[in-house]
């Protein structure tokens, strides 16, 4: 029957029936997910949190009774039964139905359906109900998990988590690229990162880390790239170069991986996502030999994707790494802040490289890191070398003034790494609600 007075019987999760005595009196909570209208019955279909839940429903004295429409959120109070056929071999007779809200509309998708096919502006534009899909959702589980293995990983390492503001007075990495805004009246900017904050915090703590927002003004409409993204920065001291930064990331990665498998289980086998295998030493190449390898010219400043993808064959081919790390950038192709090339065994033109990486997972760049300047007569050298007056970057330069060591970090793209795992053809397909050049909305 169909009622509008609820009960005081403890909530009852979908994932906890197969474990209730069957006789017992449950109330279950969520979304109606399904009616399968039958002659002699009704299945209705919950969803909630953690799954899914089977009703039965029968005709009673006045005939068979209403079930709400789907997507509407119901509360259904009867009798855990048993049934090898149900999930987790248990349903739910003799139910009582109460709606907790008016009648859903009808969803832009069926969401019952176990695949979610609709074109990506469909799921875009719909984001806050296409999301719903149990095959949707599991991406963002996925992204949960790594960010819980993140944070643990950091705070069992020594770390201390902080938050930095999003509007600053200057750029970060460069002049372009950046939003503007009007702060009272005066210019301010989107943070491109928590870049400057997150060094003067290593004066602090030594060791730091967040995650959150960074936005890039880029006008790329790719498949890789987004206005906003979510960050996944660290930060640590006294380190003697860029390699001791890598071996944390390496750690790092581990410990994101380690938390999926604990606390995603589910929804790597929903999404059939393939979690990767972090090898004890991640396999490195110099920016040098990897434009060789790929057969690229000498003087190219950067890696374009294609050179991205083959390195990533030739990491999984010769070292059976998913990851691989390009390490010696040009210095000309790096911030003002990056630490010029200083390993004893480097290669020729060492004022040329430095003391930075890229790491690449399954051919697609996700992190950038390496150590940085520390002293103040090099940043001064270092931004009058730009044309720059250092007086500019007061009130950054300011903790170097007053004791800084060497240190470094690095930079984790959450989606990329997200998008990657269930191997997405476009970022937006594991981004909650994207903005890129085209989408301010929902």
């Amino acid at each position: 029957m169909v009622s509008t007075r609820s009960t005081t019987e403890p909530r009852t999760l979908s994932a906890e029936l197969p474990h209730i005595t069957p006789g017992q009196t449950v109330r279950l909570q969520g979304w109606v997910h399904r009616r399968r209208e039958l002659a002699a019955l009704t299945f209705l279909v919950l969803r909630d949190r953690t799954g899914l839940a089977q009703v039965v429903v029968k005709p009673g004295p006045a005939g068979m009774p209403e079930v709400p429409p789907e997507e509407t959120t119901v509360e259904v109070t009867g009798v855990a039964t048993a049934n090898p056929q149900a999930p987790g071999g248990i349903e739910v007779t003799e139910p009582v139905i109460t709606a907790l809200t008016e009648p859903a509309a009808t969803p832009p998708v069926e969401l019952w359906r176990p695949a979610l096919n609709a074109s990506l502006p469909t799921l875009l534009d719909h984001a806050p109900v296409t999301w719903r899909h149990p095959a949707q959702r599991v991406k963002w589980e996925l992204a949960a998990a790594s960010l819980r293995g993140f944070r643990d990983t950091l705070d069992r390492a020594g770390f201390t988590e902080i938050h930095t503001p999003k509007f600053v007075a200057s750029a970060t990495e460069s002049g372009a690229n950046v939003f503007e805004v009007d702060y009272f009246g005066r210019p301010a900017y989107l943070a491109q990162s928590p870049q400057f904050y997150k060094q003067q915090m290593v004066g602090v703590f030594e060791r730091v880390y967040e995650v959150g927002p960074v936005f890039r003004a880029e006008p790329h409409d790719t498949v890789r790239h987004l206005a906003e993204y979510v960050s996944l920065d660290a930060e640590l001291g006294f380190i003697e170069d860029h390699r001791d930064v890598l071996r944390v990331l390496r750690d790092v990665l581990a410990g994101m991986v380690a938390a999926i498998h604990e606390h995603a289980g589910p929804a790597v086998e929903l999404s059939g996502a393939e979690i990767p295998v972090v090898p004890e030493e991640i396999p490195v190449i110099h920016f040098r030999d990897a434009l060789k390898r790929v057969g690229a010219p000498e003087d190219e400043p950067d890696l374009a994707p294609e050179h991205e993808r083959a390195l990533g064959a030739w990491a999984r081919e010769e070292h059976g790494s998913d990851f691989v790390a390009v390490e010696g950038y040009p210095m000309a192709k790096r911030p003002f802040y990056t630490h010029g090339w200083s390993r004893p065994a480097g290669p020729s033109e060492e004022d040329r490289w430095s003391n930075s990486f890229d790491l690449l997972f399954r051919g697609l760049e996700l992190v950038t890191g390496g150590q940085r300047l520390h002293r103040p007569s090099a940043y001064d050298a270092a931004i009058r070398a730009r044309g720059e007056d250092p007086a500019a970057y007061a009130s950054y330069l300011q903790a170097f003034e007053h004791g800084m060591p060497p240190h470094g970090g690095f930079a984790i793209g959450l989606e990329r790494w997200t998008g990657r795992l269930v191997r997405a053809a476009n970022v937006r397909e594991v981004t909650l609600f994207p903005r890129d050049l085209n989408r301010l909305a929902p």
